[in-house]
């Protein structure tokens, strides 16, 4: 029984990923957009935003945050982030290249300021 609960246990870090594993310290990103998602979600949050990039396109970004209990005790509520809002969020690309990020910090047009730390770079 006691092995039983050990498996069960260790599923969800399995399938928990390191920093390096996903995302390049070398490819930092800064990214103003408006929110067309967020999700209050374990292990990580995530941030959607639309960036319209130099050649008038949108894309819409995933920014992985930390999870709901670590953005709470940082100060961000599920209210701070209506939809439509502007945000620049700071982080690290996939090494994929796909418009997927770590989000490191995320900052609000009223002046705003807050650490995102899903994972360490270092």
């Amino acid at each position: 029984m006691a092995a039983i609960c050990a498996v069960l246990a260790a599923g969800p870090a399995l399938a928990h990923h390191s920093f390096a594993a996903q995302f390049d310290a070398k490819k930092p990103v800064t990214l103003r957009g408006k929110l067309s998602k967020m999700e209050w979600s374990n292990p990580h949050g995530w941030i959607y935003i639309d960036v319209v990039g130099a050649d008038g396109k949108v894309v819409n970004w995933a920014v992985e945050a930390g999870g709901p209990n670590a953005l709470v005790r940082r100060g961000l509520r599920p209210t701070d982030f209506p939809i439509g809002s502007e945000l620049i969020v700071e982080g690290f690309q996939a090494k994929n290249g796909t418009p997927t990020a770590n989000g490191t910090s995320v900052k609000f047009t009223d002046g705003r300021n807050f650490f995102l730390g899903a994972s360490d770079p270092q």
